[in-house]
């Protein structure tokens, strides 16, 4: 496994512009095929999204590189994650920020990413199950923001969780999305689209 996670870094990652060292190695670091059902690990390190249960994907591994780096994170930032899934962005999270706080509203997959991280070593991360569209605001405000499910538009709420200087990653769409970077000024908020993704959608616990 080790020989096909260097060549997912080295072939789908650095090879497509993502240069940040730090998100490098913790591309390298994180074993993604413990994040995916067993009998889908032998596809684990191939550039494609994979399905976790409960109507969920893990990310490919090009994008979940490319949205990280795109956070521009020191190792002294606090990481609010929205969608745990697997828990396989927070791990990569985790290996470069000092906290990260991490929302899913699945029980089953918050509680399995829970006792994952922790079998792992991941002192770090703190998992909690509940309404991503709300944040976190006892833990606010934070470094960075990354929503790994796509709303019908950038959620408010989260937004203003963010420090000022403070950058949040979220696909926007229903079938056709856009991933934005926004960041938060002293007076108020900037917005730059990236590029077109496809992003499960992002639910309230009443829709579900």
């Amino acid at each position: 496994m080790l020989l096909k996670r260097q060549q997912m870094v080295e072939e789908q990652i650095a090879a497509r512009g993502v240069i940040d060292p730090a998100v490098l190695n913790a591309m390298q670091k994180v074993e993604r095929h413990l994040f995916v059902p067993a009998a889908l690990q032998v596809v684990a390190y191939a550039d494609e999204p994979l399905p976790i249960g409960h109507g969920q994907t893990i990310s490919q591994p090009y994008i979940v590189a490319y949205m990280t780096e795109a956070l521009q994170l020191k190792s002294g930032d606090r990481v609010l994650e929205i969608g745990t899934g697997s828990g396989y962005q927070a791990a990569v999270l985790a290996e470069i920020a000092k906290e990260v706080y991490t929302i899913e509203l699945s029980k089953p997959l918050a509680d399995t990413a829970r006792d994952r991280l922790a079998s792992l070593g991941y002192k770090n991360i703190e998992v909690a199950c509940g309404d991503g569209y709300k944040g976190w605001p006892e833990k606010a405000p934070f470094d960075a923001i990354m929503v790994t499910a796509a709303p019908p538009e950038i959620p408010e709420e989260l937004a203003k969780q963010l420090k000022a200087g403070g950058r949040m990653i979220v696909p926007v769409g229903s079938f056709f999305q856009e991933l934005y970077l926004v960041t938060r000024t002293e007076t108020g908020f900037e917005t730059k689209p990236l590029l077109p993704v496809r992003f499960v959608p992002m639910v309230r616990p009443d829709k579900r």
